[in-house]
């Protein structure tokens, strides 16, 4: 059965750690998470909210009213959903700016940038929602890496 964790914080990267450690202690509720897969889950999370605290960071400096962040987290004995949402305006996933790969030398001159590129990579589903005045970003991990995955 699966258990549901919703937490509001506001848009302050002093309150990622309270995020990180909410869902890696539901999470820890699913026997069949590997650490691989929490650490990876954690990563993910701090990507995630980071991207959203900074829209919405950027909504406020534009005049909106200050207004939380949202993580909702459902966890299954297999596998963790995560939904993200801001007020920040919203964007389009389409438009970002094209790096070199990550595993190019030439992606460290850009210091900044690879957090979508994380979460693509960490996690096995990625879906950016854009829904009235902001975003909803929703991340599938699974307890165990898909058969074959390295």
């Amino acid at each position: 059965m699966a258990e549901v964790v919703q937490i509001e914080v506001p848009a302050r990267p002093e309150y990622l750690a309270l995020v990180r450690l909410l869902v890696a202690s539901a999470t820890a509720t699913a026997p069949l998470f590997a650490d691989e897969r929490l650490d990876d889950l954690r990563l993910v999370i701090s990507e995630a909210c980071t991207n959203a605290m900074e829209a919405q960071q950027r909504a406020s400096a534009d005049g909106r009213p200050e207004q939380p962040i949202r993580v909702r987290c459902v966890v299954d004995p297999e596998k963790v959903e995560l939904e993200i949402r801001d007020h920040g305006g919203g964007f389009d996933p389409s438009v970002l700016r094209q790096h070199p790969p990550v595993s190019d030398p030439a992606r460290l001159d850009h210091e900044r940038g690879l957090g979508i590129t994380l979460m693509r990579m960490l996690a096995d589903e990625l879906e950016f929602d854009p829904v009235p005045g902001g975003t909803v970003v929703r991340l599938t991990i699974l307890a165990l890496p898909p058969a074959g995955a390295a």
